[in-house]
């Protein structure tokens, strides 16, 4: 019986590397021990000026397709899930479509916040059921450390930048997605938001660049952290349930990189083992959307996932979303 496949998987960071001890350096008030404690990033990745979210999609997509086998010619339908496009108009998919070579193919953004990679897969996986398209490439990229106040410690030791890809198809072949879950609320947006960039904005003004408006804004630390404990265990539950599968069945769990204190707060909530939790916020910082398809890529290509393995992937994010897929590799 034909079901959602995954065909093959590619992620890509930029070179260059920030570690904390660089932040002291800078002059923020923080320092390596601090950071680490609190958020588990020692180190994350920093795309050069000239770098931008397609380029960085188009690395991780050219792995992709070379593991699935694949040219972009045999792409129909590109998905990029981002908050940090090339340009408001037009899309970063276009943009990448574009350096694929891939004119056949239709493109459209996903904006998701760090649920992004889900969001992705769940409409990509609508469009194969039916049969619209034969080979959906859902690409999660981007460049948060442009949407950064470098004098705010709050903010500006999370995150990163890099991308992250999957190749899909209808098919019997590959690895399975079992089902993917995905949720918003919307009434709470404002809760994790980038203020600025929009129509609510427009056009940019001396008085919004003075606001902040235009930097990534979180709400106070201990509300986000129970707010995303709550769905990303909502999350789990949802993907395991509807599968009729136990939290024991699944072998790696590969969460958006968010928080290490999170996943241990949850492991000690689900009793689930801590190892299962495979991790990469360590040395890359919360890259948003591409967190959990970056994740996952390293996590097939070092020979954790095996065949056969349930990978569980929850996600939560700003806006507010959260979801998960269950995948059997």
């Amino acid at each position: 019986m034909e079901s959602i496949r995954i065909l093959g998987t590619g992620s890509y960071v930029p070179p260059k590397i920030l570690t904390n001890f660089d932040l002291e350096k800078m002059g923020l008030d923080t320092s390596d021990e601090w950071i680490s404690q609190r958020t588990g990033v020692r180190e994350r990745r920093i795309a050069d000026p000239d770098i931008t979210t397609s380029d960085l999609g188009y690395e991780a997509s050219v792995k992709a397709l070379e593991m699935a086998g694949m040219t972009a010619q045999e792409l129909d339908l590109i998905i990029l899930a981002t908050i940090t496009p090339d340009t408001c108009c037009p899309s970063a998919a276009n943009w990448l479509q574009a350096k694929l070579n891939a004119p056949q193919a239709t493109t459209f953004d996903v904006t998701a916040a760090c649920s992004g990679f889900i969001f992705g897969l769940n409409v990509a996986e609508q469009y194969l059921k039916n049969k619209t398209y034969k080979h959906v490439l859902v690409v999660a990229s981007e460049v948060m450390t442009r949407t950064l106040n470098w004098k705010d410690r709050s903010t500006c030791i999370l995150w990163g930048d890099g991308a992250g890809a999957a190749v899909l198809t209808l098919g019997n072949k590959g690895s399975e997605i079992l089902s993917t879950h995905i949720h918003t609320d919307g009434a709470n947006g404002q809760d994790l938001l980038l203020p600025g960039g929009g129509s609510k904005t427009t056009p940019i003004s001396h008085e919004s660049v003075d606001e902040g408006l235009h930097y990534l804004n979180m709400i106070e630390a201990n509300l986000s952290f129970r707010v995303a404990v709550k769905y990303f265990m909502e999350s789990i539950q949802e993907a395991v349930d509807y599968n009729g599968v136990t939290l024991a069945d699944i072998k790696w769990f590969i969460p958006h990189q968010a928080n290490i204190r999170m996943f241990q707060f949850i492991s000690k909530s689900m009793k689930i083992p801590f190892e299962k939790f495979y991790m990469t916020v360590h040395k890359y910082g919360n890259i948003s959307s591409a967190s959990c398809a970056i994740t996952l890529d390293e996590a097939v290509r070092d020979g954790s996932i095996q065949t056969d393995d349930l990978i569980c992937l929850p996600v939560f994010g700003g806006g507010l979303t959260w979801g998960s897929a269950l995948i059997k590799w």
